[in-house]
């Protein structure tokens, strides 16, 4: 990795791309501090136990702490760029058609979840500023009226839609990855207050009988760090590689190679869409938390769309596990390539081209997913139950998430900035 990098900063168009990339990030984090006016973010303070706080400041960087410009992140264009997938699954024909245009109806569908990302961004925006205005029993915005709300909403979503343009800032003129750069970046500023809180958690105010006890859970904690780092680098980096055959010999390629299926082909998406869906309901709940809150069925909704119970951590699992299924076959799909395959004049050996070839690479992309979805699903649920058995600090239930995310961007940059050096390596006709 340090080779990687030091060969990289050798070469000035990559030293450029790695800069700008820092530059985008450095501009995220100070935006991150700028609290919106109009409201007191100190009155946030006592609200760091709920779980929407914590999931947001999780992937923001504390900017939901601060109630900054980008408090919402890039939560509202990740769900709409999946709810835009799911409409092409021949849901809405319009953006069927759009899929199958390549370049030009990528922009078009691009342009379509930035639209849908600016009317759930306002929505989110306002449900969360009037639900920490409930929790808060009117402390939290300063002059609460319809302008008001109104005013906090456009410059929450502005923020979130500048954030959306840094992160293609940086694929477009970076070294890629960006709305993830982005999140990672968010994720990596929060590990020094996660650090502090387990900190204060297992050492300060705590007996001297009880110090054994913290020291074992500390340890404990380490080794499960280390065991989760190492499990995601594997899993993200297996995969099954299938042998293809050409029927067309061409000079100078090769007669067979493979196509390669990830084990875990969705990658982070689903965790990143599960959460930014279990927030949304959260959001409804807080605004209606001074007319409705104590009622039964809403202490049961608190209870299933909050991660930090048993319950919600089920619910949480659940749909990370569903989307890691829907998200795999968007990723691969075994229809296309199919198709391809079959234009391109090569075949899977002992399976017949086209409807076959998609039957056998659908079987097995539903194997490879079945262990790609409980490995994200366990890595998201077990931080949650140590939580809930050890008393252990918030930020540790959305600690197999955030490593999860961390891991998987560091190792696709990795392989970006392998991909940019290998462009730079020329093998001559003549060797000396």
């Amino acid at each position: 990795m340090f080779k990687l990098l030091k060969d990289s900063f050798k070469v000035k168009e990559i030293r450029s791309k790695i800069f700008f990339t820092l530059f985008i990030l450095f501009a995220f984090r100070v935006g991150a501090h700028i609290t919106v006016p109009g409201v007191d973010a100190k009155a946030l303070i006592g609200l760091n136990d709920l779980a929407l706080v914590t999931m947001f400041n999780t992937v923001s960087g504390n900017a939901m702490e601060n109630f900054s410009l980008f408090a919402m992140g890039v939560s509202p264009y990740i769900t709409a760029s999946i709810i835009i997938q799911l409409l092409q699954m021949d849901i809405v024909p319009k953006f069927v058609e759009w899929s199958k245009q390549g370049e030009v109806g990528r922009r078009k569908l691009n342009q379509a979840t930035r639209y849908l990302a600016l009317v759930i961004g306002f929505a989110q925006s306002i449900g969360i500023t009037a639900g920490f205005n409930q929790y808060t029993q009117a402390g939290f915005v300063k002059s609460p009226s319809a302008y008001t709300y109104f005013t906090i909403g456009l410059i929450l979503t502005a923020g979130t839609m500048l954030v959306t343009w840094m992160g293609e800032q940086i694929s477009e003129r970076g070294i890629g990855n960006g709305v993830s750069m982005i999140i990672f970046a968010g994720i990596v500023a929060r590990f020094p207050t996660s650090v502090r809180e387990i900190y204060e958690k297992l050492f300060v105010n705590v007996e001297a009988g009880h110090i054994f006890k913290s020291v074992a859970l500390l340890l404990l904690l380490v080794v499960a760090v280390i065991a989760v780092v190492t499990l995601v680098t594997y899993v993200q980096q297996a995969e099954r590689k299938i042998p293809i055959q050409y029927t067309k010999r061409v000079a100078g390629a090769p007669q067979s190679s493979y196509l390669p299926l990830k084990v875990n082909a969705a990658g982070v998406i689903p965790v990143i869409f599960a959460s930014s869906l279990i927030a949304t309901p959260q959001m409804i709940l807080s605004a209606l938390s001074a007319t409705q809150g104590g009622k039964g069925w809403y202490e049961v909704l608190m209870t299933i769309f909050s991660y930090q119970t048993i319950p919600g951590g089920i619910v949480y699992t659940i749909l990370i596990v569903a989307f890691t299924f829907f998200y795999a076959f968007v990723q691969v799909n075994p229809e296309k390539v199919a198709e391809n395959l079959q234009k391109q004049g090569s075949y899977i050996p002992s399976v017949r081209p086209g409807k076959p070839t998609e039957t056998y690479i659908s079987k097995l992309l539903m194997r490879l997913s079945t262990v790609g979805s409980v490995f994200l699903g366990l890595v998201a649920i077990l931080p949650i139950l140590a939580q809930n058995l050890w008393n252990l600090p918030q930020s540790i239930g959305l600690g197999g998430t955030s490593l999860l995310i961390v891991i998987s961007v560091a190792l696709e940059t990795n392989k970006q900035l392998e991909g940019l050096l290998l462009k730079r390596q020329y093998t001559g006709f003549i060797r000396e």
